[in-house]
C-alpha cells in the first residue's frame, strides 16, 4: 500500500461511498456520528476532506443554491478511481491481517 490512510480518512471515504450523490459536509458528519456514536467537529471533517482531495481520493462540486441555506450552495463529494483503489488496498490489508491473526472474537465466560 502506498501512503498511509488513517481511520478517520477511511471512515470519511466509506461514508461518501455510502451516501453517494447525497454526500456533502453535514450529511457526512451526521452519518459518521450516528454510526460511530461519537461527536466530530465540522472543522476536523473539513480538514480531512481537504487532505483526501489533495491525495486525489475524492473530487467535489457545488450544487444549486437552496432557500433553506439562504441561497448558499452545498459542496458535494464523490470517490475518484484513486480513492476506490486506496479503499480496496486498505480492505485487502485488513482482511489479510484478520485471516492471519489468531484472534477469536467470541467471548468466553
Amino acid at each position: 500500500m502506498i501512503g498511509y490512510m488513517g481511520e478517520f480518512e477511511e471512515l470519511v471515504l466509506l461514508t461518501i461511498a455510502v451516501l453517494n450523490e447525497s454526500a456533502y459536509g453535514v450529511s457526512i458528519k451526521e452519518d459518521i456520528e450516528q454510526r460511530t456514536d461519537r461527536s466530530i467537529s465540522i472543522g476536523s471533517l473539513h480538514s480531512t476532506i481537504t487532505r483526501l482531495e489533495e491525495k486525489g481520493f475524492i473530487t467535489s462540486w457545488l450544487g444549486d443554491p437552496t432557500q433553506e441555506r439562504g441561497g448558499r450552495r452545498k459542496r458535494y463529494f464523490q470517490l475518484t478511481n484513486q480513492g476506490k483503489v486506496a479503499l480496496r488496498n486498505v480492505k485487502t490489508l485488513r482482511d489479510e491481517l484478520w485471516n492471519l491473526s489468531k484472534v477469536t472474537l467470541a467471548f468466553s465466560a
